[in-house]
């Protein structure tokens, strides 16, 4: 008799409809864990906008509410008001769904609901850190002190503990007292004219222009990701690669003040706002591309560095956290102090000046990327699942 699979309730602090790196990694994690025979479900934060119960790709998705008291009496009367309903809210889909395993992504107010439920009811928890202690801008684990103490109670009783890199899992020992933990990384969707052919060459090209400088960035254009970092040294690469020019994808609290740094520099007509993309626009702007740049101060894995492998364009990525670690430099990518705008400009200006060189290393990050697919990843997660059940006997 085959080994009945535990039921797994994927607790994610934000899901589709919203983009992001977390919304991706748990829906394709959740796709794949329903090819390797998981019953899955997918619980995720409700943001006021009262979407219920929903399906995407097949998969039950439920929107739950998630209030959190604050420290101002107008935020306390309102969480005393909502609370009570909340985890009556989050009960009942315990009740429905009867999951064997509550399994957190991204620790916020999803993770003190799971982690609430897990001590009423006995349910295994796991959590996965997707860095979200080390690469927030508004520092909510610094903020909150309900935040701290729950991530603490969690990764001190979970089963098991992940995070997407071993920068991630530091932070987790260094600061929130995880004895153990592992790692297990993002994937990358891959289409099957992706794939590399026998003899191991790179997968299909695209046109390039005549005159190389498209350098495309995306992401939240937040202050953790670097972008002000790229804006400042476009001066330094325009003074190598007159025709440079950025196209930057994304939105966030920092747009006004890039286009104000833009303008100060004299760079404004060199670099375009796209606004929000979907993963289709995402991929279409790498393979237009002569170079995709990764600048952030702090990335916990950063899913770009392996859109771009996959795209067949030449990276330049931050030395810091989840990239170096990933990245080896001078062969699948070129690794690179943002802060230093000098620095960064001239490690953009070699690829955008070198097209054997550039096209090395895309060849070669077009090879890497097939060691990060989705399934593996579902597979260590089953592993863990499957380990945690047999405690639990």
């Amino acid at each position: 008799m085959s080994e009945e699979l535990p039921r797994i309730a994927l607790v994610t602090s934000s899901f589709h409809p919203h983009v992001g790196g977390v919304e991706e990694h748990v829906r394709r994690v959740a796709t794949a864990l329903g090819r390797l025979g998981h019953p899955v479900v997918i619980w995720t934060v409700d943001r006021g906008e009262h979407l219920g119960v929903d399906r995407v790709d097949g998969i039950l998705v439920r929107y739950l509410p998630t209030p959190l008291p604050a420290a101002n009496p107008a935020a306390l009367v309102h969480f005393a008001r909502e609370a009570p309903a909340a985890y009556r809210a989050w009960t009942a889909a315990f009740r429905a769904d009867r999951p064997d395993l509550l399994h957190v992504h991204c620790f916020g107010p999803n993770g003190l609901y799971a982690a609430a439920l897990a001590r009423r009811t006995g349910t295994p928890l796991l959590v996965t850190s997707h860095g979200e202690t080390v690469a927030d801008d508004h520092d909510a684990f610094g903020q909150s002190w309900q935040l701290r103490r729950g991530l603490r109670w969690a990764v001190a009783h979970a089963a098991a503990v992940t995070g997407v890199s071993h920068s991630v899992v530091t932070d987790l020992r260094e600061r929130f007292g995880l004895t153990a933990g592992i790692v297990v990384p993002n994937g990358v969707d891959l289409g099957p004219d992706d794939r590399p052919s026998p003899d191991d060459r790179p997968g299909p090209t695209h046109p390039r222009p005549p005159t190389p400088g498209t350098v495309f960035a995306v992401g939240r254009l937040e202050a953790v990701k670097g972008y002000d970092l790229l804006v400042e040294a476009l001066p330094h690469l325009r003074a190598t690669v007159a025709d440079a020019r950025l196209r930057l994808g994304g939105s966030g609290s920092q747009e006004a003040a890039l286009r104000a740094t833009a303008r100060r520099l004299g760079v404004a007509d060199a670099v375009e706002f796209l606004g929000r993309l979907t993963p289709d626009q995402v991929a279409d702007e790498m393979a237009s591309a002569d170079v995709v740049v990764v600048p952030s101060r702090r990335e916990a894995f950063g899913i770009v560095v392996l859109e771009a492998w996959r795209s067949d364009t030449a990276l330049v990525a931050t030395d810091r956290d989840g990239p170096a670690e990933l990245i080896r430099d001078g062969v699948d990518g070129v690794l690179v102090d943002p802060t230093d705008p000098q620095a960064l400009a001239s490690a953009v200006a070699r690829v955008l000046a070198d097209p054997p060189y550039a096209a090395r290393l895309a060849a070669a990050g077009r090879r890497r990327v097939q060691e990060f697919t989705w399934d593996p990843v579902a597979e260590a997660y089953s592993r863990l699942y499957r380990a945690s059940a047999r405690g639990r006997s």
